[in-house]
C-alpha cells in the first residue's frame, strides 16, 4: 500500500495534479447503469454483476463521464472473461488486461494515489491527527512516574597507563 501523504500544512511544495480532488461517498441508492449486452446470449457471472454495482456505487463514480461508461463496459466484459475462463492461461491473460484497463478509473488504492483522489473519510482521519498534534500529542510522564528520572551520567574510567 502506498505511503500516507503529508498533511498539506507541512508540505514544502504545494503544487498538485489537475486531477486532485476529494471524493464523497455516494448515497446508498446510487443509480447503477445497465450492464452492456453480452455476445452470444450469455448471462453475466454473479461476481461480475457485483463488481459492476460496486464500481458505480463507489466514490470514484462521481468522476466518471459518459465516455468512461463505455470504457468501463469493455472492462466489465474482461471481468466476465476472467470469471468464465476455461484454463489458467486464459484467466491470466484476462487478469493482465484487466490490470492495464482499470488503472485509469482509480479502482485501486495506488491508482487513487496517482490521480491524487482522496476519499472523504481520509479527511476525517487527517482532522483527528491535526487535533492530536494541536493538543500536544502524546502525554509525557511527570514526577516520580517518569522513567527517565532513573537515568544518570556514569563517570568515565581513568585512562590506562
Amino acid at each position: 500500500m502506498p505511503a500516507q501523504k503529508k498533511d498539506p500544512s507541512v508540505r514544502a511544495r504545494r503544487n498538485t495534479a489537475s486531477t486532485a480532488t476529494t471524493l464523497a461517498r455516494p448515497a446508498r441508492k446510487a443509480r447503477v447503469p445497465a450492464m452492456p449486452k453480452l455476445p452470444r446470449g450469455e448471462t453475466w457471472h454473479p461476481e461480475v454483476k457485483a463488481w459492476w454495482s460496486d464500481v458505480w456505487r463507489s466514490p470514484m463514480a462521481s468522476e466518471f463521464i459518459d465516455v468512461d461508461k463505455r470504457a468501463l463496459g469493455v472492462l466489465v466484459v474482461l471481468h466476465q472473461d476472467f470469471w468464465t475462463a476455461g484454463t489458467a492461461a486464459e484467466r491470466n491473460k484476462a487478469a493482465t488486461e484487466i490490470r492495464l484497463q482499470r488503472k485509469d478509473f482509480g479502482l485501486t488504492p495506488y491508482d487513487r494515489r496517482r490521480l491524487e483522489w482522496t476519499i472523504e473519510e481520509a479527511d476525517a482521519a487527517t482532522a483527528r491527527g491535526r487535533a492530536r498534534r494541536a493538543s500536544g500529542g502524546v502525554k509525557q510522564p511527570t514526577g516520580a512516574a517518569d522513567p527517565r528520572r532513573t537515568l544518570h551520567a556514569v563517570p568515565a574510567p581513568a585512562p590506562a597507563m
